[in-house]
This record gives C-alpha cells, structure tokens and sequence, in this order.
C-alpha cells in the first residue's frame, strides 16, 4: 500500500516482509527452527558473532541450521513487483547522503553507522559512496576525529576500504589520510589494538594502499610504534589476517630504520614459524619469503636470521614448491646469509638440507642474470659444507649436467 505524505509518496512495507533484526524488507528469507523467518545476511552475521538464541524469542537453540522460506520468498517478489514504486530500496538519495555528510561533525558515531550500514547491505550502494563528491574528506575527516571511539573508528576504515575497493579517487584519499596523518593513524592504531579481526584486516589493507611511494612509506614507517603493532598480528593465527601483514610489511619496509624496527621486535621469529609450520598455505609461505627478503638487506635482520634455529631451512624447504618471483625472494635471502653474511652455520644448514641440489633445480628455470649468479655463489660456497660426495667442480660453472646451461 502506498500513502502520500505532503508531496512524496511512500510505500508502506507489510511487517510480514521485514527482517526482525535489520527492520528491512528480506532479500533471502530463511527459517530457524524456531519458526521465526530472518533474512539470510541479518541471522548469519548474529550467529557469527557467537550468538545461539534466537534473537525474537531469545529460545537456545537446539541447532543453528535454517532452510530457505520459499513461500515468503514469492510472496515478497510479487509484493516488488506490484508496488509504486517498483522497491522500497532504503538507499539514500543523492540530497540524503549530501545532506548526512556535514552531520559528521555533530553526529560522528551515528552518522558513521547509518552509512556503514547502507554500505554493507550491496555493491551497489558501495559504487554509490565511492562516486559521490565529498563522501572521501567526510569519511577522513571522521576517522581523524574517532581515535577515542573503537566503533566509529571501525566504520570509518570499513566505509575508506570498501571506497577504495570501488575504485574511488585513490590519490586523493592517499592525500587526505597523509595530510591528516597524526590523528588518522592514532584511529588506526586504536583499531588494530582493540578492533575486531574484521576491521584489523581492513586496518592493514588501507595501511598497504597508503604505501604508494617512497615518502608515503616513509610516513608509515616513522609513526611510532605502528609497525611493531602491526607485526605483532602476526601471532593472532588468523590466515586472512596473517596474509595482510605479510602483504603490508612486504611494501612497507624499505628504510634501514623500518627494518631494525621489525628485527627488533621479533618479526623473524614469527615469520619463521608461520614457514615452517606444515598448515602455512603457499600464497602465505611466499609473503613470508618476501618479507625475510626485504630484512635480509640490513645486517641486522641477517643476525636474526642466522640466530634462528628453523629459519634458513625453512626457506630452503619453500624453494622449489615456490613461484617464481617467491622463489627469487627465497634465494635471496639464502644468498644474503651464506654468501653476504659468511654464516658457517646456515651454510652447514642449508648443505644438509640439500641445497646444492636445490639451487641446481632452481637454474633449471628460465632466471634473470642476477639470480643466476647468486645461485653460482651460493653452490660454490655450499660445495665446501657439502658431505655427501657431489664431487661439483664449479669454479668456473662449467659443469656435466647438460640440461643446465651455463652462464
């Protein structure tokens, strides 16, 4: 049924239609054994959170499962199909959202909430925020001014994440952030200790987008304490999480300060575990690859590295099962501490673990020049902690094994 009020018209939804726990009209009616009907997305989320009442009637429940309503499912199609207008889509006009934006700065935690919201429920709604004008300046202005509230910091980096996932203007909100960079990063820092692992991820994600250039990553690196922070994630066990930190500290650690700061913080320790626990996915294991290449550069991460009893085996271990560009990481960092480094024990290490023969596996592939040449170095040290017999004679590379080239 439709009423006008003053000038415009509304549709009054049926209760029936509505979702007990969002109030909005349901896009995916299902049935808990309860009896009671929510929509798909509104349930599953309280049922994620830990939750095992039903939230209308508060009974426990016996079992979490729930099946499709069909018969209200059609109902509600039909009701789409025959209303004026054709939805109730809840989304707000372009004056609504012009009209929420300057609420910001009086309503910061509902403002944020509504629109977090609106942003959650579609893609479509997404695509809406990341082209309208002035929703990035809002949205960082809000995270600059929220690093006292958990909850509004979080929508704030969740409506900047999704904003940047839907192709908004990334070099004006790289901008903004950076310009605003004390109170943007205390908001950040505040979530990544006390959010949830969602808005940690996310947290981090932005973090990476930040890091676009040299003076961006400098400007990450130098706040006090945010990189420890965040390598400290590292040992929350989380996959999607892990991967995010590996992928952020991959980009971001180029200065020698970034470095000591994470070797300081035990970085190497943890990276080196995450290697060489047997569960590690591949795409992990190759972060990790990269991000001991990168510690690797300094002096420092090296005597890390050779400190740790696991860490060099484990590399060696990831080698062969490793992509290209992972695997070039890996032999880097071999590189840098047999050869760089002058370790005799990684060296007596890495030749008890084969890796004459791995490095010789390695040449077998199509590798730049450089590569070539630290895999050469590498044999030729290895070759004197070799006890098995190999015999290599490699002083110039000339060697018998016809499918390897030489340089």
């Amino acid at each position: 049924m439709a009423k006008v009020r003053g000038d415009k018209l509304y549709v009054t939804v049926p209760n029936l239609f509505r979702c007990p726990i969002s109030m909005d009209v349901m896009r995916s009616p299902v049935s808990l054994c309860t009896g009671v009907t929510y929509d798909r997305t509104s349930i599953q989320r309280w049922l994620d959170s830990g939750h095992d009442t039903c939230p209308a009637t508060m009974q426990v429940l016996p079992s979490k499962d729930f099946i499709p309503n069909l018969t209200l499912h059609r109902l509600i199609r039909l009701w789409l199909l025959s209303a004026d207008p054709p939805s109730p889509d809840h989304r707000p006009s372009a004056d609504h959202l012009r009209a929420l934006l300057p609420a910001f700065d009086h309503d910061l935690a509902g403002t944020l909430s509504k629109i977090a919201e609106f942003a959650k429920s579609s893609a479509d709604n997404r695509r809406l925020l990341a082209a309208f004008s002035g929703f990035d300046s809002a949205v960082v202005r809000a995270l600059a001014g929220s690093s006292s509230k958990i909850s509004p910091s979080e929508n704030a980096v969740f409506l900047l994440d999704s904003v940047l996932r839907e192709n908004g203007n990334p070099d004006r909100i790289r901008r903004l952030i950076l310009d605003a960079r004390e109170q943007c990063f205390d908001s950040m820092t505040s979530v990544l200790r006390n959010g949830s692992l969602k808005s940690k991820i996310e947290t981090v994600r932005v973090l990476e987008f930040l890091a676009c250039d040299s003076q961006s990553k400098k400007s990450i690196s130098e706040t006090r304490g945010l990189l420890p922070l965040v390598a400290s994630l590292l040992k929350d066990g989380q996959e999607e999480l892990n991967d995010a930190v590996l992928s952020f500290l991959g980009v971001v650690s180029v200065s020698h300060s970034a470095k000591v700061e994470l070797v300081d913080c035990g970085v190497v320790a943890a990276v080196s575990e995450l290697l060489r626990a047997c569960s590690t996915a591949a795409a992990t294991a190759e972060r990790c690859l990269r991000v001991l290449a990168v510690v690797a550069t300094c002096a420092e991460g090296r005597a890390a590295m050779a400190a740790d009893a696991w860490c060099a085996s484990a590399v060696v271990e990831r080698v062969a099962k490793a992509k290209k560009e992972a695997a070039e990481d890996a032999v880097a960092v071999l590189w840098s501490l047999c050869c760089l480094g002058g370790s005799v024990k990684v060296r007596d290490d890495v030749a008890k673990r084969n890796g004459v023969a791995v490095m010789l596996l390695v040449m077998q592939s199509g590798w730049e020049e450089h590569v070539r040449n630290m895999c050469v170095d590498l044999i030729k040290v290895l070759k004197g902690a070799c006890k098995n017999g190999l015999g290599l004679e490699l002083g110039c590379y000339d060697t018998k094994t016809t499918h390897i080239k030489p340089c």
